[in-house]
C-alpha cells in the first residue's frame, strides 16, 4: 500500500475510486461532491438497512464519518457491521484526518482543503 500523506493526495485518490463512501449527512456529501467526489451515500436510513444495501452491492467501502464522539461511535457500529456482513472498510482517508488535521467534521473539509492549496499557493 502506498502512503499518502497530503490532502491533495487524497482528494484525487476518493475521486478515481469506485468504492461507495459512506457520510453521516448531506453537507458532508455536498461538499465531497464539491470536491468531484462521486459513489457517496448518507446516513438517512436506520444503519441495519444500509449495511444490508451496502453489503448486497459492494465489497469494499470508505468510511468517512464525522471524527466527533458520535462520528466515531458510528464509526464502531458501521465497521463492525459491515465487517460482520462480509464487507471490507477502509478507513485510511479517515484516519489521515483525524491524525494530520484539526477537522472535527466532514462538511468542513471543502474549507480545509481550499485553504491548504492557498496557502501552498502562497508559499511554495
Amino acid at each position: 500500500m502506498v502512503l499518502i500523506n497530503n490532502i491533495n493526495s487524497w482528494i484525487e485518490n476518493l475521486r478515481g475510486s469506485n468504492k461507495i463512501i459512506i457520510v453521516e449527512g448531506k453537507k458532508d456529501k455536498h461538499a465531497l461532491e464539491l470536491l468531484g467526489i462521486k459513489n457517496i451515500i448518507t446516513l438517512n436510513k436506520p444503519l441495519f438497512e444500509i449495511v444490508e444495501n451496502i453489503s448486497s452491492n459492494y465489497k469494499e467501502c470508505v468510511l468517512l464519518t464525522d471524527l466527533d464522539k458520535k462520528g466515531k461511535i458510528l464509526y464502531s457500529k458501521l465497521k463492525k457491521d459491515l465487517q460482520r456482513n462480509g464487507v471490507k472498510t477502509n478507513d485510511n482517508f479517515r484516519n489521515f484526518l483525524y491524525k494530520r488535521t484539526n477537522l472535527t467534521n466532514i462538511e468542513g473539509l471543502l474549507t480545509y482543503y481550499n485553504n491548504t492549496n492557498q496557502k501552498s499557493l502562497l508559499f511554495p
